[in-house]
């Protein structure tokens, strides 16, 4: 069975292990930190030394004092360099002094081993010990003094980020001034006393590590997760509970005579309830984060992982049904509240949009140009309601509402400013810890509060985007319907000029009644998009041929007459609204019979070739410049016919060809006229008549 103090310098020796491989990766080449790793490396080798021999039974060897007298020795070379960066507090007599002493005891412990065997022909061996132990309790002394010197010349601000190093170097000393002096009392070194040293030196790493993770001036960038040391101080705590509770229980039932068994499993079962209630109590969670922060690093806060949280729980508030009321929930769990409400902007007035976990208050409005807004905008502070309430001096000019003394439990109003525009604010309930509102708090907020004003300015971007969407929608579908109606308009004037010369021409009836009917179908048409009626406008099989030869007839109406020549025996299918087709096609033979003069030429030809119909529309009019095509002529609202036009017919023609699965090229110079050249998915046939005449003569 191993001995007892093997065990416990072996635990020194992993402890201290442990330690030195931290120290070791985080260090950064300052001198400071490497004295620090060899301490902690020579502690390490010294309870190793300990532990086998303590094992192997055997007594204080040479190699053993000398790697005592090393472990302290580096100790003290720690302190000193540590203490070198404060010259004027020490002072350097006190560093000279400490100096001499920690050289010339160390000497002195490393030369009376070392010539053991020549120096008991001089003196006593027992002489040699006891001047051994005045060695050691001389450096544990010198050791003391000089923790002692650090911890009182340490400005009070900074002995946050040194105290567990004195507690942790201390107690090492301290514990060897105790083992030294009680050996030089009673003339041997007490055998409990030394077994049980390893495990002391281990319990003071843990105070040293952390000593180190808060003073990054060692360079040792020693990082301990705080989800780690949270979680392991809930363990801890959860498994000495329980330790507790089941002493206490096994006490019960010993001592509880004939009921003792029955109030041992009532009392275990109550203990463990107990603890599941403190397990996920929320105030209990966020006490514990703010004591481990405030005792255990640097800062209060990972930075690293709060941003993290916030921007995540921004970037889930797209699947919230408010994202909003998201917002304040990730502000307030930054400082662990429980509960806030948001104002928003509404004109000239911030009203409350979002609130979480709060009840709204009655006449919340706060105008924009308020002096509690005109602060918020101006200073960017967040406002303490306690510190307001107690030293109103602190926010001069500061005319806080009515309504937030009435609001239950409010502590902090955080302001939202987005490139110095005030978006809003948030009022934030008292936190469920013990939380106290000093400046890293206050910066976290603000920096929070930013990327949430950003976030909400998004929001409102995105809505005004939405917005101006349906309108675009709104004023195109307009635009198409003017369109449309002025080309209604413009056959039906052309009726109107023509029947006080025609009326009693029975061909110009003909023209007349066919121009109504065919106003009379677009108008349905119309009437059909603006009720929203899909089914009406489903494609059908059409013959290409047949509409071609519709709009040609149609707009003979107006010079130069179009003339249409045609490469197809037969019909030529494809599958269309009539009236959409109609319309897009004829827009092009419009533009072209505008930008020709009445004695030049519009020809519309059609062909099928590879399984599509194309169709081109020419004309040797005007024609337009590449720069035009290639920039204005599909834009939509930009025409060159000023108040006559609207800007759409090439537009519209071009989307909805594409919609079929077509395409829309077009050639065009000026001076020498343009070409549209249109190529649709068409299938080849036969008429019906065609078909059944066949049938008849078969």
């Amino acid at each position: 069975m191993p001995h007892i103090g093997a065990i416990s310098y072996a635990v020194g020796a992993i402890a201290f292990l442990v330690l030195t491989l931290v120290l070791l990766t985080g260090w950064r080449g300052r001198l400071q930190g490497g004295l620090l790793v060899l301490a902690a490396l020579a502690s390490t080798v010294w309870a190793a030394d300990l532990a086998v021999e303590s094992e192997l039974g055997l007594n204080p060897s040479a190699a053993m004092l000398v790697l005592e007298t090393v472990r302290s020795f580096a100790w003290l070379a720690f302190l000193l360099r540590v203490l070198r960066y404060a010259p004027e507090a020490v002072g350097r007599g006190n560093l000279r002094i400490g100096g001499v002493a920690v050289f010339g005891l160390t000497a002195m412990l490393l030369v009376i081993p070392a010539a053991y065997p020549y120096l008991v022909h001089w003196v006593s061996g027992a002489f040699l010990g006891r001047l051994s132990l005045f060695g050691y309790l001389g450096m544990a002394i010198t050791g003391l003094w000089l923790v002692e010197i650090l911890f009182r010349t340490s400005r009070p601000d900074a002995r946050w980020a040194i105290k567990f190093l004195c507690l942790g170097i201390g107690g090492l000393f301290a514990y060897d001034f105790f083992l030294y002096s009680n050996a030089l009392l009673f003339k041997h070194v007490d055998a409990e006393l030394w077994e049980a040293r390893g495990a002391v030196n281990a319990l003071v790493v843990p105070l040293i590590a952390v000593s180190a993770a808060r003073n990054p001036q060692w360079s040792l960038n020693v990082f301990v997760s705080r989800g780690v040391v949270y979680h392991t101080a809930t363990l801890v705590s959860a498994g000495t509970y329980l330790l507790v509770m089941a002493a206490t229980g096994y006490y019960i039932k010993m001592f509880g005579g004939h009921w003792g068994a029955v109030v041992q499993v009532i009392f275990l079962f109550g203990a463990l309830i107990m603890l599941s209630v403190l397990m996920f109590s929320g105030q209990l969670r966020a006490n514990l984060k703010v004591l481990l922060s405030k005792h255990f690093f640097n800062y209060r806060y990972d930075y690293r992982e709060e941003w993290l949280r916030f921007t995540n729980t921004l970037s889930r508030c797209r699947e919230h049904a408010e994202p909003r009321e998201c917002v304040v929930e990730a502000i307030a769990r930054v400082v662990e509240s429980p509960g806030g409400m948001l104002w928003g902007r509404d004109g000239d007035r911030l009203v409350p949009v979002a609130r979480w976990n709060i009840t709204e208050p009655a006449e919340a409005a706060v105008t924009v140009s308020s002096p509690f807004a005109r602060f918020l905008r101006e200073r960017n502070w967040v406002i303490d309601l306690d510190e307001l309430a107690r030293d109103p001096q602190r926010y001069p000019g500061l005319e806080a509402p009515s309504w937030l003394d009435g609001l239950a439990k409010a502590w902090l109003v955080v302001p939202l400013l987005d490139e110095g525009e005030l978006m809003g604010f948030v009022v934030l309930t008292r936190s469920r810890a013990r939380l106290s509102f000093d400046w890293e708090v206050r910066d976290l907020l603000k920096t929070v509060a930013c990327q949430a004003a950003s976030y909400l300015g998004q929001l409102e971007a995105v809505k005004a985007l939405s917005e101006a969407r349906q309108f675009e929608g709104f004023n195109r579908l307009s635009a198409f319907v003017l369109h449309d109606l002025k080309n209604v308009i413009a056959q039906q004037s052309l009726i109107i000029n023509s029947a006080a010369r025609h009326k009693h021409n029975p061909a110009f009836i003909d023209d007349a009644v066919r121009v109504m009917e065919h106003s009379v179908s677009k108008m349905h048409r119309l009437m059909t998009l603006l009720r929203g009626d899909a089914s009406s406008a489903q494609p059908m099989r059409l013959d290409l041929v047949q509409v071609l030869e519709g709009l040609v007839r149609e707009r003979s109406a107006q010079e130069p007459k179009p003339r249409m020549e045609s490469a197809v025996s037969g019909p030529l299918w494809v599958n269309a609204d009539r009236d959409r087709v109609s319309a897009a096609i004829g827009n092009l033979i419009q533009n072209a019979q505008e930008a020709t003069p009445k004695d030049g030429q519009v020809t519309v030809t059609l062909e099928y070739q590879d399984g599509r119909a194309r169709c081109a529309v020419a004309d040797n009019g005007c024609g337009m410049d590449a720069a035009f095509v290639r920039e204005r002529l599909f834009r939509p609202f930009d025409t060159t016919k000023g108040d006559t036009g609207m800007g759409i017919g090439a537009y519209e023609s071009r989307e909805y060809l594409r919609s079929l699965g077509g395409e829309i090229d077009v050639t065009s110079e000026p001076g020498s006229g343009t070409t549209f050249r249109v190529a649709l998915p068409a299938e080849a046939g036969v008429s019906e008549t065609g078909a059944e005449q066949r049938e008849a003569t078969g």
